[in-house]
């Protein structure tokens, strides 16, 4: 399976907001700028992470977007959901009743698909460490890689470069 690359994008938009650390609302334009992005582009991202809770958009001249939620309680999993949907990766389509299979008796098939179900187990393991991995954990990583970056990033957002909490 192949995530779409808004997945990518949102992660890092929501890495910004988990450096930024405080709950002043970044207009879109200003995110799309800092990443390079097409406005229209992001746009439809942020707009898919408020649907799913994750963002809330503000009104306003002032206005634009904040984390709805601490980065502690916004799972990859909740990224990937919100981005790309909820659909399973893997979908059977039954073909071994195709084919080779086409003449078998019916009884072949009283079992579920040994690929479908391998596949299914597969995809279980993946959602459950999206699951267990947070924008808190993403940060803590990026620090740990890059010790200058947050501030970094509080800078060119016009925020202090120290956090306002710890």
């Amino acid at each position: 399976m192949r995530m779409s690359q808004g997945v990518e994008w949102a992660l890092h938009v929501l890495l910004t907001f988990a450096w930024l650390d405080d709950d002043e609302p970044v207009p879109s334009a200003q995110l799309a700028a800092q990443h390079d992005l097409p406005v229209a582009y992001l746009n439809k991202q942020l707009q898919a992470l408020v649907r799913a809770g994750v963002l809330e958009s503000l009104p306003g001249a002032r206005g634009g977007f904040r984390l709805a939620r601490t980065p502690d309680a916004i799972t990859l999993l909740d990224v990937v959901v919100a981005i790309d949907g909820p659909t399973d990766a893997f979908r059977c389509a039954e073909i071994r009743q195709r084919g080779m299979g086409e003449h078998m008796p019916r009884s072949a098939f009283v079992e579920p698909c040994a690929v479908h179900a391998s596949m299914r187990r597969a995809e279980l393991v993946w959602r459950r460490e999206l699951a267990a991995q947070t924008v808190a954990h993403v940060r803590a990583e990026a620090d740990r890689h890059a010790p200058a970056a947050a501030a970094a990033v509080r800078r060119a957002f016009g925020r202090d470069a120290n956090p306002a909490t710890t």
